[in-house]
C-alpha cells in the first residue's frame, strides 16, 4: 500500500488521460457482455435440439414453402416413426415496432405437435381446450406474462403476410393454455390450428413451412434424411432434411442466404421461363431447364400468385 499515495497523484495528474483509460475498459466489459449474449442466443437452439427429431425443407431456401401432401410420403418412409408440420406466420401485436420481437408464431397440428415435443407441459384441461378450440392459441409462458394474457382472453393479432379471406388483416384467438417446460424449452412461443389458418387465409392453401420428424434410430438420421429427400428429388418442390441440431447450427447462415436469395423475389418473375398465366413453369430448351427452375411464391396482400426464378443446377 506504501505506492497508493504515488499511483493516485499520478492518476490526477492527466485526469483526460484517466477518464478515458476507464471508459476503454468499461466498452469492452459491455462489449463481452453482448458477445456472450449473442453466443448463447446463437447456441440456444442447439441445446434445445434433440438427436431423435429431424427438420425437413425446401431445398431453395428455408423461408420457401413445401406442400402439404408430402406429409404422408415422409410419414411412410422407413425409420420415421412420427412426422408433425409448422408454418411461419409473421404477426405483430399491439406496437408494430416492439411488438413480438422473439415471439415464434407458428400454425401447427396440436396433437402431433405436442406429441412431438413431450418436454412442452400442458395442464390436462388447457391442452383439452385447446385442441378442441380451432381458434384457440398456445402460449408460452414468457410471452404471457409479458403481455398480461390470461386463459380465457381473446388476442388480436394483425397478420404481415397472411390476410384471411374477407380481406382483413386481424385474427383473433383464443387464449385456451399455458405451456411450461423444462430448462431447455423456449416459453415464449405462440402456437395455433393449421386448419384453422388454412381454410382462412386469403391464398396458400395446401403449404407448410417444414416438416418436423422422429425417427426411430438416432443413428440412423443421416440414412433417414437421404431416403426423404431422395424421394423427392427433381419434384418442384425439393427437400433438405436434418437433424434439428445441424439446422440450429446453421440457421445464422441460412437466414442470410435466404435472404439474399430472396431479395426482390415478392415481384413477378419476368423470366421467359414462366409462363404469362402462372399455370406451369416452362423453359424453352432442356438446357434451360437443366439451368433455371422457377418456383411459385405466395405474397402479395391482395392474394396474387407471384413467382420468384431461382436459378440453379437441377441435381
Amino acid at each position: 500500500m506504501r505506492f497508493w499515495p504515488l499511483l493516485w497523484s499520478n492518476l490526477k495528474r492527466r485526469k483526460a488521460r484517466t477518464v478515458f483509460t476507464l471508459l476503454s475498459i468499461a466498452v469492452a466489459f459491455v462489449l463481452f457482455s453482448y458477445l456472450a449474449a449473442i453466443k448463447v442466443a446463437f447456441g440456444a437452439g442447439v441445446e434445445v435440439a434433440n438427436a431423435s427429431r429431424l427438420l425437413t425443407v425446401n431445398k431453395v431456401s428455408i423461408i420457401q414453402p413445401l406442400p402439404v401432401a408430402y406429409k404422408d410420403e415422409i410419414a411412410r418412409t422407413p425409420g420415421v416413426a412420427a412426422v408433425t408440420i409448422a408454418s411461419w406466420f409473421g404477426g405483430i401485436y399491439q406496437n408494430p415496432n416492439t411488438s413480438f420481437q422473439g415471439v415464434f408464431q407458428a400454425p401447427v397440428d396440436p396433437e402431433s405437435f405436442l406429441a412431438m415435443y413431450p418436454e412442452i407441459q400442458v395442464p390436462p384441461e388447457q391442452k383439452k381446450a385447446w385442441v378442441e378450440d380451432r381458434e384457440g392459441v398456445l402460449v408460452g409462458e414468457t410471452t404471457a406474462k409479458r403481455y398480461g394474457w390470461k386463459v380465457g382472453d381473446r388476442v388480436p393479432i394483425q397478420g404481415t403476410i397472411w390476410r384471411k379471406k374477407d380481406g382483413s388483416k386481424v385474427w383473433e384467438f383464443n387464449v385456451r393454455g399455458i405451456y411450461t417446460g423444462e430448462r431447455t424449452v423456449d416459453r415464449s412461443w405462440f402456437l395455433f390450428h393449421y386448419d384453422y389458418f388454412d381454410e382462412a387465409r386469403q391464398y396458400g392453401q395446401g403449404i407448410v413451412g417444414w416438416y418436423i420428424l422422429r425417427i426411430a434410430d438416432p443413428s440412423q438420421s443421416a440414412d433417414v434424411a437421404k431416403r426423404i429427400d431422395k424421394a423427392f428429388a427433381n419434384s418442384p418442390a425439393e427437400t433438405s432434411t436434418m437433424t434439428e441440431k445441424a439446422l440450429a447450427q446453421s440457421s445464422p447462415t441460412r437466414w442470410a442466404a435466404s435472404a439474399r436469395s430472396s431479395s426482390g423475389s415478392w415481384r413477378p418473375c419476368s423470366s421467359r421461363c414462366c409462363s404469362s398465366r402462372g399455370t406451369r413453369s416452362r423453359s424453352r430448351s432442356a438446357s434451360a431447364r437443366r439451368s433455371s427452375r422457377c418456383s411459385r411464391r405466395w405474397g402479395s396482400a391482395t392474394g396474387a400468385r407471384w413467382r420468384s426464378c431461382s436459378s440453379r443446377p437441377a441435381f
